[in-house]
């Protein structure tokens, strides 16, 4: 096989108790070890994450309570959360998920604490809430920077007394559970701005846990995305073998403001578009263009002499100018325009100065 065509990178370390092992291209061996915590298996061939799991584990073991998971959007911090449950003594117990960003505000205090037969106009049942639903176990309570300021207080009671009273209810409801609280967003800030209560984030800030963003760990990029080239190969019945040494330096080039999700849609959109036995360039998402294949096409396009094009970054500007304009500068529906994620777009918008 030659470099052209492509090569297979080493297949990346995953958390679990299994250890196998696997034969990359080279004949070396390279450590896989299958998952037994998440549906999605972590991985780890960074130094900056193996430390991360490797104190995650210790946290899981601990009796701690609270445990605060702060990164970027689509770093992982689910998955952490996930880890951290089943590598704990409440694996058995029940691992619930609240997204409070989702969900809206007249309707999320119901969602956490259930509700009494009566409470308001629709309750016509009782109902149990997340958290109790979640008893013994844990809860990750996901983009928690987002819950309302009334319902900081009452997840401060919970946290601080382990007890709560559903909506209409008079009885105190004990608990034992561990919350996991995760954030995109630097909480130390949404204090100081008064979006979020002091005395909560010192609560959840107990244990505190930073998920490094993918551009910082880009020797985890290789190895990730030929996890998800595995991945969809079952998926989708595909028989892939790998990355090209063309999109490999493309991935290697971009700084992934989406993180290991982006990555993985990447990935996903190529696996349905590629026809060649590797991901090839061609089938990536159109930010994966690296100067040296614009000056090839520029050449190819002129009998094999380069000519000037516009700066690649002076060109991704207009872009970006011109789909905001067109959609009244509504950035979810100009990155749709441009089929980019909408953190991509909110990433690009602020390095050439639009934000």
């Amino acid at each position: 096989m030659t470099p052209s065509a492509g090569r297979l990178y080493p297949a990346a370390a995953v958390e679990t108790d299994i250890t196998t092992r696997t034969q990359n291209e080279a004949g070396q061996t390279a450590k896989a070890e299958q998952p037994i915590v998440a549906e999605q298996p972590i991985v780890k061939e960074s130094q900056a994450m193996r430390k991360v799991l490797r104190f995650a584990r210790r946290v899981a073991e601990s009796e701690a309570t609270t445990i605060l998971l702060e990164g970027e959007s689509g770093t992982g911090k689910d998955l952490v959360a996930q880890l951290i449950h089943h590598q704990s003594r409440r694996r058995a117990e029940p691992f619930i998920a609240i997204n409070c960003a989702a969900i809206p505000e007249t309707l999320l205090e119901s969602e956490l604490f259930g509700y009494e037969k009566g409470a308001f106009t629709d309750a016509r049942t009782q109902k149990r809430g997340v958290l109790e639903l979640a008893h013994r176990g844990t809860v990750l309570l996901d983009e928690v920077g987002e819950l309302p300021r009334v319902l900081q207080t009452k997840l401060l009671r919970v946290l601080e007394e382990q007890s709560f009273r559903r909506l209409g209810g008079l009885q105190e409801i004990q608990l034992d559970l561990r919350v996991v609280a995760a954030s995109n967003k630097n909480l130390r800030y949404a204090v100081a701005a008064g979006d979020f209560r002091q005395d909560l984030y010192f609560r959840l800030n107990v244990i505190s846990i930073t998920i490094p963003a993918l551009r910082d760990r880009p020797v985890d990029i290789l190895p990730l995305a030929n996890f998800f080239v595995e991945h969809f190969n079952r998926r989708f019945n595909r028989q892939l073998d790998g990355i090209s040494s063309g999109a490999a330096e493309v991935l290697l080039a971009h700084n992934w403001p989406g993180n290991v999700r982006e990555l993985r849609n990447a990935i996903e959109r190529a696996m349905i578009l590629e026809d060649s036995r590797f991901v090839t360039p061609g089938s990536l998402p159109p930010f994966a263009t690296t100067s040296s294949e614009m000056e090839g096409l520029s050449a190819e396009n002129n009998g094999g002499e380069s000519c000037a094009l516009t700066p690649l970054r002076e060109s991704e500007r207009n872009l970006l100018q011109q789909a905001i304009e067109r959609t009244d500068g509504n950035q979810t529906q100009a990155a749709k325009l441009l089929q980019i994620t909408r953190d991509t777009m909110r990433y690009k918008l602020k390095k050439h100065g639009l934000s």
